[in-house]
């Protein structure tokens, strides 16, 4: 504070009154510069208290004027009482205010400690530094107090920030004011004017939680907001933060960094060329069966001569049914050679889905791959075989049709949040963007062997028969019975020297463990993962065997509705280790954008929806208009269609891609926001966890206080109790599983997934040894014993942990009341916290 005229003396005196502390005088001699002062000024602002003191005061004399420079410990003083002791001290007579209790420090709450922001992309190991930067201001911008906190609370808004817990504090003044020596939150802002009169922002940011850019970049927003909200009433939750240059900039960042080059055509010719340039190559095999491009192509004729034949016109939806076999294959390439549209269909979906999707898409004909039936699909079965004796004669060339490139290829249908499922309608040329944007970075040719592991009916197939096809490979059709075996899938790799294999994390982390300790190493080139989120820590032990310069792995992220894979990530040794969640930047010919909830573009680091745009969005549903009005729109930046996946995300700085998950994927529990998929991350990061997943189970379906999550996971080199203790360490008690269950190997669905339904039931280990019955034997023991089975649903021991049961707040209470119902002593909370387990609370109970 600057004083003016001969009070120094005055001010001392009552300083030591009220603090009894001693007023240091720092003075600073006749005829200095202003700038001496300052410098002197700011010395004494910044240095910090000694140990074991709460308060400092010191006063900077000059020629006729002073400042009166007070530093206080913020949990002792906050702001209002350091205004009202500096009142205090500077003003004389019976007029002077009250001073603040200087006594007060051991009542004082404890200062909030702020969780980094998600969006800071700081660095853990800058400990306690901080960075510092001072924007100027126009005089206009200053406005009030009320004006800057409606601005940040709508950065924070956009930013997806609660304001209570997201680590931002703005501070308010008129005067010189310094809120800290160091930052008592991860960004702290403060607004005013200096003794100079310039108006500026001073921002610092703890640089372990928010880096330079991120602390620019959310003060520029600030300042863009408020300017936004100056003048023309608008809410705050209106308010823009992002300019049109930085608009522009943000979808350049969504974009990707390589080009490659464009083509278009139908898959059925250019699998004809394909087949004139290597004829006697080989292109498929199964079980029982090889067959040359030149074979297949004469097949494939054969079987679109056949269908035509039977009245198949253009554009006409066509089932495919079968197990995976050369067979099925070359019914997909006769239906699109035929100038049809293949619709997969799975037999080993439930029958009543199958009849539906076969309703949905209008199919007249089900073309099978075998002799045996596929059961009653309210279609018309035709084998292969027959439609191959009917097009006898036409295997030189495939049938005229009417087609184009931008038509639709195949029908996929996907799961419906309404229980049933939809089709996707997907054109030949987004499958040859898929080609042109892959063929040339992972140099896809006639030199590799595919695996065709997946189900016709899920998107992967895509990639695997028709990147395979239309490069010049050998594709490798791996039977169901191989695919269920990790180990017998690792022999047929070896066996095949299959070079190029796509696969879900889930399957991955099987295969590797199956190679981990062979002898031989597999002649594997590249390693394409997708379908589900990768933790990639998980993956390190591979990459110690196959180093990037022998074979790459690639994380993908795609759907079904954007043509199978939308970016990549090369997962080496440093992603790896850093745990990242990112799956990359958009193939050539995809772009991605980051959407609230308003459709409004996120700014890098905020999580919002994945929009996804380019030559891979599908046509749309099958007879969904209503649907494809929710999720294929127009591009407000005139950049033709995009898709809203449904998927969370954020953009890097950098431009890469972070998948966060399904947006349905989070989970309230007990009032708590949690996302599933991060608590299966920590759990995958834990040593010794192979495969992890996590459900949420409720023990009576009638009520969500019985909610609990339950993890599995498949160990090596490690228990249970070690992996509850790594959780611990990790997570808050709200998203601790109730139950860690080993499993030998987590189920797979048809697609590689995980089969989440066919986990086994998750019933918690008994807690330490205690005797089930003994000192504590008797009716009360009983008693509880019946209680807790009750509210748990299964059969609970002695010394079993109620907490590490599942329990929790809103059980105990449940518990109080059924124990009263059944003439039981009363429970206190406090004696359940003390006591969790069956023996020590009858005890407990039992004791006056």
């Amino acid at each position: 504070m600057r004083l003016a005229g001969p009070l120094p003396d005055a001010t001392a005196a009552r300083w030591q009154a009220i603090t009894g502390m001693r007023l240091w005088t720092e003075p600073v001699p006749a005829g200095s510069a202003a700038e001496t002062a300052r410098r002197v000024r700011n010395r004494e602002m910044r240095r910090p208290l000694h140990a074991g003191h709460s308060l400092r005061g010191v006063l900077v004399a000059g020629e006729g004027v002073a400042d009166l420079i007070v530093v206080a410990r913020r949990d002792v003083l906050d702001r209002d009482d350091l205004h009202r002791l500096v009142a205090a001290i500077t003003t004389e007579g019976p007029s002077a205010p009250s001073w603040p209790d200087l006594s007060r420090c051991d009542s004082r709450p404890a200062t909030h400690a702020f969780s980094a922001p998600s969006w800071g992309f700081g660095d853990p190991r800058r400990g306690r530094a901080y960075g510092e930067m001072v924007l100027d201001l126009d005089p206009q911008d200053i406005a009030d107090e009320a004006a800057w906190s409606a601005a940040l609370s709508a950065v924070l808004a956009r930013y997806d920030s609660p304001p209570e817990d997201s680590g931002v504090v703005l501070v308010w003044t008129g005067a010189e004011y310094l809120p800290f020596q160091a930052p008592p939150a991860e960004l702290t802002f403060l607004v005013g004017a200096d003794d100079d009169g310039r108006c500026r922002l001073t921002v610092w940011h703890r640089l372990r939680s928010v880096s330079d850019l991120a602390a620019a970049q959310v003060s520029r927003h600030l300042i863009q907001a408020r300017r936004s909200l100056s003048g023309d009433g608008r809410a705050p939750g209106d308010a823009e933060i992002l300019d049109a240059p930085e608009r522009q900039l943000i979808l350049g960042l969504g974009r990707a960094r390589r080009t490659a080059p464009v083509s278009s055509g139908l898959i059925g010719e250019l699998f004809r060329e394909q087949a004139a340039a290597t004829p006697d190559a080989v292109a498929l095999s199964d079980e029982h069966s090889r067959w040359t491009y030149s074979e297949l192509e004469r097949y494939a004729n054969r079987i679109a001569h056949g269908l035509r034949q039977r009245g198949v016109a253009d554009g006409e939806r066509v089932g495919v049914c079968g197990e995976r076999t050369g067979t099925l294959v070359a019914a997909a390439l006769g239906v699109l050679k035929a100038g049809a549209v293949y619709v997969p269909l799975d037999p080993g979906a439930p029958a009543e889905r199958l009849r539906w999707s076969v309703a949905d898409a209008g199919l007249r004909l089900v073309v099978t791959a075998e002799q045996k039936p596929v059961g009653e699909l309210g279609a018309e079965l035709v084998p292969v075989s027959e439609l191959d004796a009917l097009g006898e004669g036409g295997e030189d060339k495939p049938p005229a049709a009417g087609v184009s490139p931008p038509d639709p290829a195949y029908v996929i249908y996907t799961s419906g949040s309404t229980g049933r499922p939809k089709g996707v309608l997907v054109a030949h040329d987004s499958v040859v963007a898929l080609l042109d944007a892959t063929r040339e970075q992972y140099r896809l040719g006639p030199s590799d062997v595919w695996t065709f592991f997946h189900s016709l009916a899920f998107d992967f197939s895509v990639w695997e028969i028709w990147g395979c096809l239309l490069t010049g490979g050998h594709l490798v059709v791996v039977p169901y019975w191989v695919s269920r075996s990790p180990s017998d899938f690792r022999a047929l790799l070896a066996e095949q020297q299959v070079t190029v294999v796509s696969q879900t994390p889930s399957a991955f982390a099987q295969l590797a463990e199956a190679d981990r300790t062979h002898p031989t190493p597999l002649p594997l080139r590249l390693v394409v993962l997708g379908g589900e989120t990768l933790h990639p820590r998980t993956v390190l032990p591979w990459l110690d065997r196959y180093p990037g310069s022998r074979c790459r792995l690639v994380n993908m992220f795609g759907i079904t509705e954007t043509t199978v894979h939308v970016t990549e990530q090369l997962v080496d040794r440093g992603i790896a280790l850093e745990g990242s969640r990112s799956v990359g930047r958009p193939l050539p010919g995809w772009h991605v954008r980051i959407m609230d909830d308003r459709g409004r573009i996120a700014p890098p680091g905020v999580a919002g929806e994945i929009w996804v745009g380019g030559r891979g969005v599908a046509l749309g549903y099958l007879h969904r208009p209503d649907l494809d009005a929710q999720r294929f729109v127009d591009d407000p930046a005139g950049d033709g269609r995009l898709y809203r996946s449904g998927d969370r995300g954020r953009l890097r700085p950098d431009g890469r891609l972070e998948h966060l998950g399904r947006i349905d994927n989070q989970i309230k529990l007990r009032g708590f926001r949690i996302e599933l998929d991060e608590i299966r991350s920590v759990l995958t990061e834990c040593p010794g966890v192979t495969a992890a997943a996590v459900t949420v189970r409720r023990l009576d379906p009638q009520d969500t206080a019985t909610d609990r999550l339950d993890a599995y996971v498949v160990l090596d080199g490690t228990g249970t109790q070690q992996v509850r203790a790594h959780l611990a360490r990790l997570l808050p008690e709200y998203m601790m599983p109730s139950a860690v269950v080993e499993v030998a190997a987590l189920p797979l669905t048809r697609n590689g997934k995980v089969a989440l339904d066919q986990l086994p039931r998750a019933e918690p280990t008994s807690g330490p040894a205690e005797p089930a019955f003994g000192a504590s034997d008797g009716p009360l023991t009983v008693q509880l014993q019946e209680v807790w089975q009750q509210l748990f649903g299964f059969t609970v021991a002695a010394g079993d942990d109620f907490f590490e049961l599942g329990g929790n707040s809103l059980l105990a209470v449940r518990m109080t009341a059924l124990m009263r119902e059944r003439g039981m002593p009363p429970l206190h909370p406090r004696t359940l916290y003390l006591n969790p387990t069956i023996t020590r609370l009858a005890d407990a109970l039992r004791t006056p």
